[in-house]
């Protein structure tokens, strides 16, 4: 019986199976020994690699090759919890690209939420967080300007909510809207993700112990390397 299984599908699925009994970021083999080794066209052998990407099971290096993606990061939906200490509890090395890091005149939208005074500076960081060295999420983050000292804390490879709370103010509690988007073209700069890519978008405002909002922030994780656990309580149905 004749085979129409398209040739990208079965080397996908040998590419899986690779995957599957292979460790973060172990190279994977390239385009041109998998069209050899498959006898079929490079593009055929990149489209399999592709689909794998896009997947989040694996992720390019430009001119280093092709890697075992990291499995995705869970995190709980109704806790409030540093991205540093959810990648250390996994076992996984946090750290941080900074952007851009300024002092800049609040818009309007920031002056409302974070309850400023008109004419109100706010404290700018743009970051790329990373987990074991891969792209999970750029995070913009806002705070009011009298937490100017943050720019002097370390952005790296510390905790940015450790710093807020060395200067005084801790975050206490927040609220969060979560939705879905698609990778822009800046999105799959940052992220190292195809533009179109699924992302899970949260937007939050952080308040601190005194219910003063203290951050406001917009992240979007790369939807193949991040993932929510959420908690609820289960209520009979009459």
């Amino acid at each position: 019986m004749t085979d129409f299984t398209p040739h990208y599908h079965r080397i996908e699925q040998a590419l899986r199976a690779l995957v599957a009994r292979s460790a973060p970021h172990d190279p994977l083999p390239s385009e041109p020994e998998l069209a050899r080794e498959h006898g079929v066209s490079r593009m055929t052998a990149r489209a399999a690699v592709t689909n794998l990407v896009s997947a989040g099971l694996a992720y390019r290096s430009p001119g280093r090759g092709t890697f075992v993606a990291v499995p995705a990061a869970p995190r709980r939906a109704d806790n409030l919890v540093r991205f540093s200490d959810e990648m250390r509890r996994q076992g996984r090395t946090p750290s941080s690209r900074i952007v851009d890091a300024a002092v800049r005149p609040a818009t309007a939208a920031e002056t409302a939420r974070l309850r400023l005074g008109s004419g109100a500076s706010v404290v700018a960081i743009s970051r790329v967080r990373l987990a074991d060295g891969v792209p999970v999420a750029a995070e913009w983050a806002v705070f009011p300007g009298a937490l100017a000292a943050l720019l002097d804390a370390d952005l790296v490879n510390g905790s940015l909510h450790a710093a807020v709370t060395a200067l005084g103010r801790v975050p206490t509690r927040g609220t969060a809207t979560l939705t879905a988007a698609a990778a822009t073209r800046a999105d799959a700069r940052l992220l190292s993700l195809p533009a179109g890519a699924p992302l899970l978008v949260e937007r939050r405002l952080i308040l601190d112990e005194g219910e003063v909002p203290l951050e406001l922030t917009e992240s979007r994780y790369a939807g193949s390397r991040y993932h929510l656990d959420v908690a609820f309580g289960v209520s009979s149905f009459l």
